[in-house]
């Protein structure tokens, strides 16, 4: 009897694990848009610090990310046990952010090119200076990418308890500590190896043979494409994770879609592949027009605030 109960509760805890590992699954893929934002948001934020410094600055930043992740996690969890009404709105909240950061980003890159340059033409200036302070600078760069990843990491949460809302709570709780987890040391660890890409590469361009010196230079120039590679994919993914839970969770919308999937799917020839990829496309087109809607009344609001604030 005791064995067979054994074995029950066995059967139980694989049961409850494998739903754990699909639902994970599930949630990973949702957070995939911010993954690729976040590796290059992180990379960013360490250029421009020594390269022996590089690796303890993504150790900072990676720990101040397991604080953050420390307050948001019970935060959220507390949030589906006392209101779980409050899992959807919430969601719609990060995906409508996802969207405006991701227009936000193509605008800030289409009206602030010189600000840009400029920007990096100091920080080479800065790098350069021997006299200058760079322990203040290393301090502020970590303080930032922290606060950074503080939205990021919102943001994942809030889209992995969204794949698991109305699941038991213990399997919220492990779905969504396992996201965070996960996440964290996916996203430093890649940023370790991207920041330290091109050391690697100068490294084997000045030793060893002549196919080791190749693989070098290859490094050495892949680095900063992987970095826009980064930038450009994340902004994607942004605005279809964002389109698809701002579309997913407006009334109504799931048979527009499903009507325009049907219809894509019956052209000639090309229709499988235009079935398959209309749900994105839609997602995305509605993640650029939200974006943009989004950064247009932020705007608006902002230059309405700060006259208020200035006749007050």
């Amino acid at each position: 009897m005791a064995g067979t109960s054994l074995l029950a509760l066995i059967d139980d805890i694989a049961s409850i694990l494998d739903d754990v590992a699909l639902m994970s699954k599930v949630a990973a893929k949702k957070t995939a848009g911010v993954l690729g934002d976040d590796l290059a948001l992180n990379a960013q934020q360490v250029a421009g610090v020594r390269a022996e410094r590089e690796l303890p600055v993504v150790w900072a930043v990676a720990l101040g990310s397991l604080k953050n992740k420390a307050i948001l996690v019970p935060a959220a969890l507390a949030i589906s046990a006392l209101l779980p009404g409050a899992i959807t709105p919430l969601l719609m909240v990060g995906g409508l952010y996802l969207c405006f950061e991701g227009f936000e980003k193509i605008a800030h890159g289409i009206l602030h090119k010189e600000e840009d340059a400029r920007h990096k033409q100091e920080l080479a200036a800065a790098l350069s200076d021997p006299a200058a302070d760079m322990v203040a600078m290393e301090k502020d760069k970590i303080k930032g990418a922290v606060r950074t990843d503080f939205i990021l990491s919102a943001e994942i949460i809030v889209i992995a308890l969204g794949t698991v809302a109305g699941e038991p709570f213990a399997q919220q709780a492990l779905v969504v500590v396992g996201i965070a987890l996960l996440m964290t040391v996916g996203v430093y660890g890649i940023v370790a190896a991207i920041v330290k890409m091109d050391d690697a590469g100068l490294y084997l361009s000045e030793r060893g043979n002549g196919a080791v010196r190749v693989l070098g230079r290859v490094l050495l120039s892949a680095a900063p494409k992987l970095m826009k590679l980064l930038s450009v994919v994340g902004t994607a993914a942004m605005f279809m994770v964002g389109g698809g839970i701002l579309v997913h969770g407006t009334p109504g919308t799931h048979d527009l879609v499903h009507h325009a999937t049907e219809i894509a799917a019956a052209v000639p020839a090309l229709g499988p592949v235009l079935g398959f990829v209309t749900p994105s496309v839609i997602d995305a087109v509605a993640g650029v027009l939200a974006g943009a809607l989004a950064l247009v009344v932020v705007t608006i609001g902002g230059k309405m605030l700060r006259s208020f604030k200035k006749s007050a």
